[in-house]
């Protein structure tokens, strides 16, 4: 049951009156599991101690997997960053977990990274010409490699950041821990969110706004697209001399699709209101005689619910969802597979027997998903299957940090819908319009390149 995954989620913390805050990190990040399920670490500094020496542990695995209250207490800083991974650059394995640590001439560093970049190799070469040594295959320590040297030359570790930014080229929101600053970059498109928050006298970034609800802590702002944030004792300081025109801009429209919790907002906008929004759209624009209204889980059932409110047909919930299945199964045999799928989601028979049904998705990637969905409505009964999906076809790939395959590997590429529809075994099947996405989030500025083609930066193909 193969879904679009995100790289990763990111989450620092600041407590400015010396207190231990890896508590408050590893909340912070059991918040952000969704992001990435396959590693997870923290790196904190003692700015009331030894400013030059980071503690750090990752491991592969869940964050209640990878700590406990004893790896927590150990980990004993009131400066620090976490993050947990799901891999699209860079193989599966510890070495690639974050934070990364370092130590350089100038003291120590620590970085978390969410993106990808899309000029990895030609950066990587001319680092690998000069004799640097990579101990990841993850862009993430090109990044961290290029702060480090740029820092040597210039008076603060702000402006090495803001250097490095104009060398790097692609997707990344940034956390670093520098001695006593804890600072969050977001590059100038905005592809990636971050967000600041506090609680009494502890300020923290975060890749969402759900994970400072998580710890009570108080939302203060985004940050802006091209913002280099520090806080230090003294506060929070701006630099925006990165920043571009609004229109420039390219925020991933499948965090409010897909990615983002529902309880979270994304530069001011509600990721549940976007999920209700997109409903209504397909009910608008693409209505069907139907009894009753399903979603997928989770994405599905709040578009769903859109859809049901404009249709007037009643919606319901006919999934069972085992949330302690991880990934896709892969097995040999299909009965194997069958039961696998079965495991990971099951059809309440009752809900759905002798029902013609409007099954709500946020995607199509492959179409195996889809199709297997559509098998089980069917053996429980279904009369009909009307799909219909909360985001355009998939017609390029992503290079900015969600694993979309190579176009060959797109059911949309391949397959026109009415084809489509029939590979699936729906009755009928329809999109979201792509002139749709912006009013999904209040008209802002977002990257639509896998539905189009055209990236908010060039691409060489």
């Amino acid at each position: 049951m193969k879904k679009l995954k995100e790289a990763c989620g990111v989450f620092g913390a600041y407590n400015l009156d010396g207190k231990n805050i890896s508590s408050v990190i590893y909340y912070g990040l059991l918040a952000l599991q969704h992001r990435g399920q396959e590693s997870c670490g923290i790196a904190v500094s003692n700015t009331k101690k030894d400013i030059k020496n980071i503690l750090c542990y990752k491991d592969m695995g869940l964050v209640s997997q990878v700590f406990n209250k004893e790896r927590i207490l150990e980990l004993n800083g009131d400066l620090g960053v976490g993050h947990v991974r799901y891999s699209t650059i860079g193989e599966s394995i510890k070495e690639n977990a974050q934070p990364l640590a370092l130590k350089y001439i100038k003291g120590t560093l620590a970085l978390a990274h969410n993106g990808n970049l899309i000029n990895t190799e030609e950066l990587k070469e001319k680092l690998q010409r000069n004799g640097a040594i990579f101990h990841t295959t993850i862009d993430s320590e090109i990044i961290a490699y290029y702060i480090a040297k740029e820092r040597v030359k210039t008076k603060s570790i702000e402006d090495a950041v803001s250097k490095v930014m104009k060398i790097i080229k692609g997707a990344y929101s940034l956390i670093l821990v520098s001695p006593k600053k804890l600072i969050g970059v977001r590059d100038p498109h905005g592809f990636k969110p971050l967000c600041i928050g506090k609680k009494d006298n502890t300020y923290i970034l975060s890749s969402e706004t759900c994970a400072l609800d998580s710890i009570d802590a108080t939302f203060i702002r985004d940050v802006e697209p091209g913002e280099i944030v520090t806080i230090t004792s003294k506060g929070i300081l701006s630099d925006k001399r990165n920043c571009i025109t609004n229109n420039r801009r390219g925020r991933c429209i499948f965090e409010y699709i897909y990615f983002a919790k529902e309880d979270s907002y994304i530069d001011s906008v509600s990721v549940y209101n976007a999920r209700i929004k997109s409903g209504e759209f397909l009910a608008e624009d693409f209505p069907v005689e139907a009894d009753l209204v399903i979603g997928v889980p989770n994405s599905g059932n709040t578009a769903a619910k859109g859809y049901a409110r404009i249709a007037n047909i009643p919606f319901a919930e006919a999934f069972v969802k085992n949330s302690y299945i991880g990934r896709t199964f892969i097995k040999p045999d299909q009965n194997e597979r069958n039961i696998a799928v079965k495991l990971k989601l099951n059809v309440l028979k009752e809900v759905v027997r002798d029902k013609r049904i409007v099954l709500i998705d946020d995607s199509i990637v492959r179409g195996t998903t889809s199709k297997e969905i559509i098998t089980l409505l069917r053996d429980a009964g279904a009369k009909e299957v009307h799909i219909r999906i909360s985001s355009p076809p998939f017609m390029w790939p992503c290079y900015f940090g969600i694993d979309v395959p190579k176009r060959e590997e797109l059911i949309a590429f391949n397959y026109n819908k009415k084809d489509i529809c029939k590979i699936l075994g729906a009755d009928s099947l329809e999109y979201l319009r792509v002139d749709r996405l912006s009013e999904l989030v209040n008209n802002l500025s977002i990257c639509k390149g896998c539905f189009t083609g055209r990236y908010p930066i060039r691409i060489k193909k």
